[in-house]
């Protein structure tokens, strides 16, 4: 194993991401390679179609660095719902300034202005917390709306979901089809924790600092808490809900 670096090189902190879970698995540099596979074989199959939809988690900051190191004609989009940490926004500037060389850019879309202020009027800033169907709706006006506008007049997306995060995607594959038909393409799906951190940690990947203070999945700010010791991935998302209820919409099966 090379030596744990932070992100531009250096000795990674104590208590770091890096530091604590840069593990790879035995296989890792066959999933690296499958995972560049994959992506070669969407823009040969969805030429100026395809576009890679980054939550800016660290598993999308990885993508992001595979299309930029093997200068891949994808699309990077992600969505700004208003409701981000700074930390997480930020992340969009350091992208392009990360990737200047090879013109790396970045689509962002966002909520409709008026429709989110009215939301807000008649609901509260809190109202995630009120219902389900209060968090679903805000999900649907802040996250799915958005998509839709990213997904028009392309037929391929690109995610950075793992199996391992959650029971809910433990079937997903590397290939599949969203509800609405078009092509998705899960490239990290068989990747573990480790390996995601060993890659971060070899390539000096930029992540988010929130990472580091046990939040391995990062959403919106009032639906993110960091973990404790023993807890799945996604337990600090919407960790008053059920687990059965965790997504927001972005990731369903046709079913």
């Amino acid at each position: 194993m090379s030596e744990t670096s932070s992100l531009f090189g250096g000795p990674a902190p104590a208590g770091s991401a890096i530091t604590l879970y840069n593990k790879p698995s035995p296989n890792y540099a066959a999933k690296v390679q499958a995972t560049i596979d994959l992506l070669k074989a969407v823009v040969i199959e969805h030429p100026d179609k395809a576009v890679q939809a980054t939550s800016l988690g660290v598993e999308d900051m990885i993508v992001t660095d595979l299309i930029a190191r093997h200068g891949l004609h994808i699309a990077i989009g992600t969505l700004e719902t208003g409701m981000l940490n700074p930390e997480t926004a930020s992340l969009i500037g350091t992208i392009e300034s990360h990737y200047a060389d090879v013109g790396i850019h970045v689509e962002v879309y966002r909520p409709v202005q008026e429709v989110a202020i009215e939301f807000v009027r008649k609901n509260g800033d809190k109202a995630m917390y009120d219902s389900i169907e209060l968090r679903k709706a805000c999900c649907a006006m802040r996250k799915l709306e958005p998509l839709g506008r990213m997904l028009a007049n392309r037929d391929a997306w690109i995610t950075g979901l793992r199996r391992e995060q959650s029971n809910n995607r433990g079937d997903m594959a590397a290939r599949e089809l969203d509800d609405k038909g078009r092509a998705k393409f899960n490239p990290m799906i068989d990747w573990t924790w480790g390996d995601v951190w060993h890659y971060v940690s070899v390539n000096h990947v930029p992540y988010n600092p929130l990472h580091d203070q046990f939040m391995p999945s990062i959403g919106c700010a009032p639906c993110t808490r960091a973990i404790a010791v023993g807890e799945d991935f996604r337990a600090g998302r919407w960790w008053w809900e059920d687990e059965k209820a965790k997504e927001c919409g972005l990731h369903v099966h046709p079913t």
